[in-house]
Formats: C-alpha cells, structure tokens, sequence
C-alpha cells in the first residue's frame, strides 16, 4: 500500500500552484512514462500496479490507489512523479514556435508533438497559456515534452528583440500555399476564440492563411490542426536533414 499522505500529494499535483511550489508533476500511462525515461528525464517516483521488466524500479500500487490520484477515467498502470526541468533562455535559431494565450491542454499536447515531428525545438508561450506540466498536456504530447523547450515569457518583447522575423496565423493573410518561408523565423498562433491580440500584430512582417479546398461554411481550423499545416508547408520548402 501507499501512504495516504504520499497519495495526497500525488494528488495535489494536478494543480498547478501545486507543481510550482514543488517543481514535480505527473505523467501517467505505460507509453508516456516510458519514452520520457528513455529521453534522459529519471522520475522522482514511480508506481505501477503490476510488475513489469521494462519499470523494475516501480513501487507497487493498488488499481484503486491509482485511481484515486488519477487524472484519467481508466488509469494506465503506471505513473509516475517527475522533476520540472530548470528554466533556461530560449535560443532564437532556425525556426521557433510562439502561442498565444493557448487554453486548450489537448492543443497544446498536440503542437508539442507537431513540433517534436517536424523538428521545431523552441516553443514560446504567453504567459497566460495552459501550462505544459498540466497532466493533460503531458498525456497528449506522449513523451514529446522531454524533446521540446517550452518557455512562459511575454510575448511582445519576446518577439521585437528575438531578431528573426515574425509570421502570424490569420484569416486575412496570404495563402500559405503561395508563400515562400526563408530559412529561419518565428511562427505565431492566437488563441482557440480570439486569434492573435492586437498589440502583438506590429510584430508581424506577414500574416498567412490556410485557404479551404472549398467553401463548405464550416468553422475555421482548430489550432492544433492549423499549426500542423503550416509546419508541414515550412518543412517541404526547406531540405530534409538525415539524422
């Protein structure tokens, strides 16, 4: 069995005043747990309700302690406590991500991963953005976030002293599709409601816009969706590096 206090503050983590104070959060889920340790990051703790080779180092937990501190309706067997990685400034080289205020946690989960695949390894977040330890972001950027820095910063200066030039997702710009991206750069999502805020348009030197294939009505992309188009579009203009 587990400690009811060391279940308690298992627990208190899916808060986030609650990861800040103590630098932890959670990951849960066989896959994510896995491929985190494999990227270098070695949990705090470590829990698993069956024995298994590839955690021989999990402490045993009940299916019912585990649910009872689990963010997910059918917990995965496993979780884990790991440390918050200490802040460090972001490098302004080659292409780098920017969100908006991004509410979302699954959005936010889904651009780590994007971002991860098409070998973007800077994201900056505005301040008021979802919190990428969140558990859910965690869950949905399966392992990603070990790959991927992630900094809270304002945006405005951010951006007006990164020295790359700045291109915004907005349904008045041009068509991706016709648009040539240079080689290095800082690409800028808004928010799911409202877009990009106002004082940050100065920044741009281009908005783009992903035109539909046809004219069905229907609501605009979700951001995760859109974010992915657009890397996609920057990535097949550039040469592919082997690694």
């Amino acid at each position: 069995m587990v400690a009811k206090r060391e279940l308690k503050f298992i627990k208190s983590l899916h808060q986030k005043k609650h990861r800040s104070l103590n630098g932890l959060f959670l990951a849960e889920g066989v896959k994510v747990v896995e491929t985190l340790i494999d990227s270098g990051w070695h949990p705090r703790h470590l829990y698993s309700t069956s024995s298994m080779d590839r955690f021989p180092t999990a402490e045993p937990i009940s299916e019912k302690e585990l649910k009872s501190v689990s963010t997910l309706m059918k917990p995965n067997q496993v979780l884990a406590v790991f440390e918050i990685p200490p802040a460090r400034p972001p490098e302004y080289a080659g292409w780098v991500l920017a969100l908006d205020r991004l509410r979302d946690p699954g959005n936010l989960g889904t651009i780590i991963r994007l971002c991860d695949w098409f070998g973007i390894r800077e994201i900056l977040c505005s301040p008021d953005s979802v919190d990428c330890y969140n558990p859910k972001v965690v869950m949905a950027s399966m392992g990603s976030l070990a790959r991927v820095h992630i900094h809270y910063l304002p945006l405005g200066p951010a951006l007006s002293q990164s020295g790359l030039p700045v291109f915004g997702a907005d349904m008045q710009g041009v068509s991706v599709a016709s648009f040539s991206f240079p080689d290095q750069g800082i690409l800028l999502m808004g928010s799911e409601s409202h877009g990009i805020s106002p004082d940050l348009g100065s920044n741009l030197e281009q908005s783009l816009n992903i035109k539909p294939y046809t004219n069905p009505g229907a609501e605009s992309l979700n951001v995760g969706a859109a974010t992915g188009i657009l890397l996609y579009e920057l990535r097949r203009q550039q040469p592919f590096i082997q690694k």
